[in-house]
């Protein structure tokens, strides 16, 4: 399988317009139009009934001690883990394309509704959820597309891997909510072909 977007290039950086968030001079970042890329994707194999996306940013801090803090950066050797922006079930076998701005445009405080999709689909919710979990106006199930806003005072640019899942199922059966655990646990029992692109983004004034 291949996957393509007309938003940007694999390997090179993601426009500010599919963030989050984009750098401030005055206050280090400032809310985007957090618009979802364009993607297409070919090659799938025969028995596909279904397709899922999924992105996820593999550069996240494990901790966050230094995290957004001034006079301090996220050194690069800190151990990383995965943070997910965007999981897209149950997207029909005869689909092959997303337009960019289709699912998301603009942040939603307390996260956009889900999980209904727009054609049918159903949209899980990313792990905005769990970082604004304790922030009062910010707070919520945040379900569909949010873009990149890492650490503005990282020392990694972050990856952001968007990747499609031929499916063997028309509707994948996801035991419990709707999580990034729960639904990478049912992706993996029901994949035929995979293929991925990847995009880098950072707020630090220093790697842009």
């Amino acid at each position: 399988m291949q996957l393509h977007s007309r938003s940007f290039q694999d390997g090179e950086r993601i426009p500010g317009r599919l963030a989050f968030c984009v750098p401030d001079a005055g206050s280090h970042v400032a809310l985007s139009d957090n618009l979802n890329p364009h993607l297409t994707w070919s090659g799938a194999p025969a028995g596909t009934r279904s397709y899922a996306l999924v992105c996820h940013d593999p550069d996240v801090p494990s901790r966050g001690d230094d995290v957004n803090q001034e006079g301090r950066e996220v050194p690069a050797d800190l151990p990383r883990v995965d943070f997910y922006h965007w999981l897209l079930l149950d997207i029909p076998a005869g689909q092959n394309e997303i337009a960019e701005g289709g699912h998301s445009a603009g942040v939603v405080a307390r996260g956009k509704s889900g999980p209904g999709a727009p054609g049918g689909l159903r949209h899980g919710v990313n792990d905005y959820t769990g970082w604004f979990a304790g922030d009062a106006a910010m707070a919520g199930d945040y379900y569909g597309y949010d873009g990149p806003c890492p650490p503005w005072n990282d020392s990694l640019e972050h990856r952001y891997v968007f990747t499609v899942y031929a499916l063997d199922v028309a509707s994948l059966p996801v035991a419990g909510a709707l999580t990034p655990a729960n639904i990478m646990a049912a992706i993996d029992g029901h994949v035929l072909a995979s293929a991925s692109l990847t995009g880098r983004y950072t707020l630090n004034p220093r790697l842009l």
